[in-house]
């Protein structure tokens, strides 16, 4: 977005476009958060804070407040929201609010989603000087120190995340609104279509939390009929497949700060396990006997199930979202997310297992 390839953040332009890029997405903001996602190469955030003083002279973003630590936080005036929307690539009408009013109290959960999204994306640092015309073979390349303090890749970019995203059923007076996601992934090219991110701050009850769920599950289930006339849920008009059986995933992350120490933490996350396992266990389908003294055989049936994933916003700062810092309900263990995606108990499972047990019985006979 902007800049030379010597200087990728340099321009004016392209600090401009940095700024309505991550604010069209976050909502609200600070300067740092902006510069961690957007240029994480820069050394400093002046370049995206001085910018955010500058659109607000031209009625382009506005700042009521402040963070708990103290940052001042920013966000889009109306006029603000349609520059975004042309710096993203997407319709105006796709933007969502402008979150106004939402700085005034330190706006604590949209912070611990925007660090979310930050900990998942972890945006490259590009060089931000120009090449050397000498230099040794070993010398590193510009940026080099920059992207290895970034540590692990990351997933997507800006553009692959929406917030506060609104999920209608419809209703008697046109629409409701069945439940609004904090954020929603898309990066097919990371093999993920779409993902569903809760962020949880610690601070409503787990049952209040497990309750959404469900939520989730009424709009999952909720048809349209294609032109063709094909029965098609209405999640796919809007997003695509994702490869799998059953619903898209929810994943939780988990914000305990110092609210909430480990045993409570275990607690609250055991809570919303057990009272969301309607919502994720699937149904065992039995498929006979096979023999005498061959135990019965079966597989989970997901097509009405969530795969519901937690993990902790600490984890994905440290390790990244690639490593194994994914729980998934029902799998009792921390996994990759590829891992933590599949069903290793599906019917393809058990279609494997029913295979084998053919082949020997051919060759008993």
């Amino acid at each position: 977005m902007g800049g030379s390839k010597a200087y990728p953040y340099g321009s004016t332009l392209a600090v401009r476009g940095h700024v309505l890029a991550a604010l069209g997405v976050l909502k609200v903001a600070s300067a740092d958060q902006i510069h961690r996602l957007m240029a994480p190469g820069i050394r400093t955030t002046r370049r995206s804070a001085t910018r955010c003083w500058y659109l607000a002279r031209y009625g382009i973003t506005v700042s009521e407040g402040s963070s708990r630590d103290g940052n001042k936080l920013w966000s889009l005036t109306p006029h603000g929201l349609d520059a975004a929307a042309e710096a993203l690539g997407r319709p105006a009408d796709q933007m969502g609010g402008t979150a106004r009013g939402a700085a005034r109290s330190g706006a604590p959960h949209a912070m611990a989603v925007n660090e979310t999204i930050i900990a998942i994306t972890r945006t490259p640092a590009a060089p931000t000087s120009p090449v050397p015309r000498q230099r040794t073979q070993s010398a590193s390349p510009p940026g080099s120190v920059e992207a290895d303090a970034m540590g692990p890749e990351g997933i997507g970019t800006v553009g692959s995340w929406s917030t506060e995203v609104s999920l209608y059923l419809p209703s008697s007076r046109g629409t409701r609104t069945a439940v609004r996601a904090d954020a929603v992934l898309q990066a097919p090219e990371a093999g993920l279509p779409v993902l569903f991110v809760e962020v949880d701050n610690c601070t409503e009850t787990p049952e209040r939390l497990a309750a959404k769920f469900e939520k989730y599950r009424t709009y999952f289930r909720l048809k349209t009929k294609t032109p063709q006339g094909l029965e098609l849920p209405v999640w796919r008009s809007r997003y695509a497949a994702t490869g799998r059986d059953g619903h898209p995933p929810v994943a939780v992350v988990f914000n305990p700060g110092t609210r909430t120490g480990p045993e409570g933490l275990k607690n609250r996350m055991n809570t919303v396990l057990q009272q969301t396992r309607d919502v994720w266990s699937g149904t065992y389908r039995w498929h006979g006997t096979y023999g005498v003294g061959e135990e019965r055989d079966g597989y989970y049936d997901y097509a009405d199930a969530i795969p519901v994933l937690f993990t902790t916003l600490d984890r994905l700062q440290a390790d990244g979202p690639h490593a194994a810092v994914w729980r998934r309900c029902g799998h009792g263990q921390f996994e990759t997310l590829p891992d933590a995606l599949a069903n290793p108990k599906d019917h393809d499972a058990w279609a494997a297992r029913e295979e084998a047990r053919r082949r020997q019985r051919d060759a008993e006979r």
